[in-house]
């Protein structure tokens, strides 16, 4: 059974961004597209300025970033986060270690999504650090662009076809994780809701005990410049927290 013992505050995911700064095929410099199949996204901006692109029931989006503003998208939508200078994100992630246990699906081409083991094998990265990582990303990213202006390009034309095939090859992708994923819901976002439950209880009846548990805990990144789907990511591997990537 996985423990979760001491969560960030809601049991949120956290990491700090910086955007990529390889130029793709259209011109334009930033991550690799992708969603997220149950998790909530938020970008807090700390500097910089950029636009994160997103895809949705709504259509094409291009939403400003710069220092000070929020922006976060919900279970399925595409979003690609582009450079427009120096820009550097906080992210908060709903469901804390759901993301880094394959949550996340790239938007690499209908070919590669059809095929598990064509899709682990781009999406994985062949080391950590260093110029092969760093190449592996690059080619990772172009992929996903490559996968990605189709579906961008079918919206702006009012053709949401090829982006609701792209959700159904991702949730087909993820489907035999879930079982994992429950256990991580389990012992991380929901067994806090139900200590706030249970604390709300104690205090209706009069009884705050559960106080004398209170401590504080600190942290530091425990990896940074990583390369991560967006950027370069500056992490926490710690429990509840955000877990080690398994990008495949």
């Amino acid at each position: 059974m996985v423990s979760l013992p001491h969560p960030l505050p809601g049991a949120v995911g956290l990491s700090h961004l910086s955007a990529y700064e390889w130029e793709a095929a259209d011109g334009v410099c930033g991550g690799s597209p992708h969603l997220h199949l149950v998790c909530t996204e938020a970008y807090i901006v700390t500097g910089g300025r950029g636009a994160v692109q997103t895809l949705s029931p709504d259509g094409y989006r291009d939403i400003p970033l710069e220092a000070g503003s929020v922006a976060w998208f919900t279970p399925g939508t595409v979003h690609r986060m582009v450079q427009g200078g120096d820009l550097r994100i906080t992210v908060l992630m709903q469901n804390s270690g759901l993301p880094e246990a394959g949550d996340a699906v790239f938007t690499f081409p209908p070919d590669v999504l059809a095929d598990p083991e064509r899709y682990a094998a781009a999406a994985a990265l062949p080391a950590r650090t260093g110029p092969e990582a760093q190449a592996a990303a690059r080619k990772r990213r172009d992929l996903a662009v490559e996968g990605f202006l189709p579906l961008r390009e079918a919206l702006r034309a009012g053709d949401n076809g090829p982006y609701l095939e792209f959700q159904q090859a991702a949730a087909r992708l993820v489907r035999a994780r879930t079982p994992a994923w429950r256990e991580l819901w389990e012992a991380g976002p929901l067994a806090t809701a139900q200590r706030t439950g249970e604390q709300l209880a104690a205090l209706e009846a009069g009884d705050p005990q559960y106080l004398a548990a209170a401590t504080a805990f600190d942290t530091a990144p425990t990896r940074l410049g990583g390369y991560g789907m967006c950027g370069r990511r500056d992490e926490y591997e710690l429990p509840g927290t955000t877990l080690p990537y398994r990008s495949e």
